[in-house]
């Protein structure tokens, strides 16, 4: 059975296999850029603009709803929702884009259209960012992490592809698992039940039966297989496996990206887990230390149509500790001037709110108006772009679109928006959209980098 398995393995290895030829496809052509990495908070399900970083509560208690008390940040003029107190001392460290815009309110097409900056439906199903950065700053341009390119934290986006007609070559490593527990689970790299000796133990069996490799030690095919092979283990056992583990932070830091807030009635015994969204953040740090270009945290939960403010009472208070901890950490190590922080959804809420049974304090989808949030690699902190209307229902000032702020994303990291992208019907297509291909823009946002 072994020595068939092996034969097999050969001819697999030794045939013009397409996945060997793209070893050692030729590097994309890249600019220079301030930014080395890119973290993506994805707060999936959409957010309310008007309960994170828009508040209106001169609209009322139809609008503004619960949160009508809206805090000063450390940049004088800019406030924000009174249950983010710690972003609102980090102010000076992002900017704010007020006026976020594509009038698309489901939330797959939305989706598509905030990750690529394309419009849905077009002829070619197009790669989200953190695909068109690996391919541009990945293994083809020289990368050599044994941790992938591209690291999603820790469930996919949901009815999305997100490498589109780019295939599985540039897809996300998805690390599955909760980073808040003992130990993180992260699926293809700990494995359930054993121990890491017993991983290495593995390991060593595999090598003493691999005659292949013994009995055709100079090809190249095995060669690259074997390296790669390598590659795997190092991220199981060996020194790619580290990043992974939040044991080797302090106690103290990782308290720092935030607990999970207890009920009231919680016994005073109780000890408060670590959040799963906080955690994420602090191996996202991590990720950035040893280098990888995109990170994307899915933290989803913001579909709010029913008990929004229920929620958002629970959700708000872990995004301000772990983001906010993010961005001080990443500060305090001299990473943030070379790392892009970008946080937002698909689209807003609607800003009038459904207090009606069954929603409750609910608020539907809203694509004409909503928020997000740049910090770092280039981007200036204190500053607002763009402004809505007195009750945040439409843009009123700098309508930014997708592509406007990917656009931006691509430059401060080097990646020429004209550059071409590969696809399977061999068609015109580059990195952003060309003017003929009528995308909606507001330009890219040079008035904060």
């Amino acid at each position: 059975m072994l020595r068939r398995s092996l034969l097999g393995a050969a001819g697999w290895c030794l045939a013009d296999n397409p996945l060997i030829r793209a070893w050692t496809a030729a590097p994309p052509s890249q600019t220079t850029g301030k930014a080395k990495s890119v973290i993506q908070i994805w707060l999936w399900g959409g957010p309310s603009h008007l309960d994170l970083f828009d508040p209106k509560p001169e609209a009322g208690k139809e609008y503004c709803g619960l949160f009508d008390k809206p805090i000063e940040t450390n940049v004088s003029g800019i406030r924000i929702c009174e249950m983010l107190p710690l972003l609102a001392k980090q102010a000076d460290k992002y900017s704010l884009i007020r006026s976020m815009t594509h009038g698309n309110n489901a939330h797959e097409t939305a989706t598509y259209m905030v990750q690529t900056g394309r419009n849905a439906g077009e002829r070619l199903v197009y790669p989200c960012a953190g695909a068109v950065v690996s391919m541009f700053k990945g293994y083809d341009a020289g990368y050599q992490g044994r941790i992938p390119p591209y690291i999603l934290l820790t469930e996919p986006l949901g009815r999305f592809d997100e490498t589109g007609f780019l295939g599985t070559r540039y897809k996300p490593f998805i690390t599955g698992g909760d980073p808040s527990q003992t130990r993180f689970a992260v699926e293809g790299v700990v494995a359930e039940g054993f121990t890491d000796q017993q991983q290495r133990e593995r390991r060593g069996l595999l090598n003493q039966v691999d005659a292949l490799s013994h009995a055709l030690p100079k090809n190249a095919a095995l060669t690259a297989l074997a390296r790669s092979r390598d590659q795997a283990y190092d991220m199981i056992v060996g020194d790619g496996a580290k990043v992974f583990d939040l044991s080797q932070e302090t106690d103290a830091l990782r308290d720092r990206y935030g607990r999970v807030t207890l009920p009231p009635t919680a016994p005073a015994t109780q000890v408060a887990p670590r959040t799963k969204f906080g955690q994420s953040c602090l191996v996202a740090r991590r990720l950035v230390e040893r280098g990888v270009p995109f990170i994307t945290i899915n933290y989803p939960g913001w579909d709010t149509h029913k008990d929004n403010f229920v929620d958002m009472k629970r959700m708000l208070p872990d995004l301000d500790k772990g983001l906010a901890a993010l961005i001080q950490d990443l500060s305090e190590r001299g990473l943030l001037d070379s790392t892009i922080i970008w946080c937002g959804g698909e689209f807003g809420r609607t800003p009038k709110v459904d207090w009606q049974a069954p929603w409750n304090g609910g608020r539907g989808h809203w694509g004409q108006a909503f928020c997000a949030l740049v910090a770092g690699g280039g981007f200036k902190g204190g500053h607002v772009v763009g402004a809505t209307d007195a009750r945040g229902e439409e843009v009123k000032q700098r309508p930014v679109y997708p592509g406007d702020v990917i656009g931006t994303v691509y430059k401060l990291i080097g990646i020429d928006s004209a550059a071409s992208l590969p696809n399977p019907q061999g068609l015109n297509a580059t990195v952003m959209p060309k003017p003929a291909e009528a995308v909606p823009t507001g330009g890219l946002l040079n008035e904060i980098i």
